[in-house]
């Protein structure tokens, strides 16, 4: 059974029989697991093996672990800082800013998948303006040159333990007030402005190889009417296009508030297919979920498979080695140094 486009959540910390067969469902490809479906490491070690063994080619399994105010697993995990410490630290010492952003990558990568976990949605590569209280501090920095080296170090160290990364949000979403889990954003910028500052991020790390970009909930009406995540143009001619993308495209969560404008969920769902999405993603609604898997069936998309196929881990890693290792020593140190100490003064 190939992996369908859908990607959806758990109610708790293990499978009930409806998960069972809901997982099972052909248009279903993937989990993207919160804060209450985690207890402790030896249960979501236990929980991605159980959902990876549903199926051939396993469910892809993912988790937002940004750092800062997004990181949903904290305890037995290593509390990671929000990315702005990182281009805080860049003002003071850029190389040492670089080093730390691979080394947190790293981290964050090689504590997820030593228990099972395919990939986080990460890096943000948002710039903040000063302007969105939802994207704040979980952007590295405000200007588009620094957030594209510091993300593309993050991007090094996650692919150097074994995980793909995600991009995210598409063209970007630091222009706009309004937040997309309860509005939706209009950016009235044209096309030249993002294009000289909120899209270089994306498209000098889309040159360096990343795996996969997540498109905002939000309309830029100098460009299109849609919201980016439903809109052709941007997806399809500017992204895939014009910046050549060839990997994976995750629809943000199509229950926000933004994503109303697209219709009933089976209407968003096609919409974003269509508009280029390679999978999408239902949240903390069920029923929602049970309507999309339903609406589109087993339909098979080889070149989308293909794409989502790429995302799935690489490697294992023993947990009880990976404490042993000098480099979580390491960047378990520059985590907690980022967190705690004035900057300048940092060691590292």
């Amino acid at each position: 059974m190939s992996l369908g486009p859908v990607m959806l959540d758990l109610a708790g910390t293990a499978l009930s029989e409806e998960d069972r067969e809901l997982l099972r469902h052909p248009a279903v490809g993937g989990v993207i697991l919160f804060r209450r479906n985690f207890e402790h490491a030896e249960q979501l070690a236990q929980l991605c093996t159980q959902i990876h063994a549903l199926r051939t080619p396993p469910l892809l399994i993912a988790v937002d672990q940004e750092g800062g105010r997004v990181q949903r697993f904290r305890q037995d995990f290593t509390r990671l800082p929000p990315p702005r410490r990182l281009g805080q630290l860049a003002e003071h010492h850029p190389k040492q800013a670089q080093q730390a952003a691979q080394a947190l990558g790293w981290l964050m990568a090689a504590e997820l998948r030593a228990l099972g976990v395919d990939f986080s949605f990460a890096p943000v590569l948002d710039l903040d303006q000063g302007i969105s209280e939802v994207i704040g501090d979980r952007a590295f920095a405000s200007q588009p040159e620094l957030v594209t080296e510091l993300a593309a170090a993050w991007c090094r160290g996650a692919r150097s333990a074994g995980m793909a990364s995600v991009g995210k949000h598409f063209p970007g979403h630091g222009g706009v007030r309004a937040d997309s889990h309860k509005d939706l954003p209009v950016d009235h910028r044209p096309l030249v402005d993002l294009e000289w500052a909120d899209l270089i991020p994306f498209a000098r790390l889309i040159q360096r190889g990343l795996e996969a970009i997540m498109p905002a909930h939000v309309i830029y009406d100098q460009v299109d009417a849609k919201p980016a995540g439903f809109s052709a143009r941007w997806l399809g001619e500017i992204l895939r296009q014009e910046l050549e993308f060839q990997g994976a495209i995750f629809s943000d969560d199509l229950s926000m508030a933004a994503a109303a404008v697209g219709g009933t969920y089976a209407e968003r769902a096609r919409a974003a297919l269509s508009a280029g999405c390679d999978m999408l993603l239902v949240c903390n609604q069920r029923s929602a979920a049970v309507q999309v898997v339903e609406a589109l069936g087993a339909e098979e998309n080889p070149t989308r498979q293909l794409r989502c196929l790429r995302m799935h881990g690489r490697g294992t890693l023993n947990r009880a080695q990976l404490h042993l290792d000098p480099r979580w020593q390491s960047a378990v140190r520059i985590a907690a140094q980022l967190e705690a100490v004035e900057l300048p003064e940092l060691d590292f």
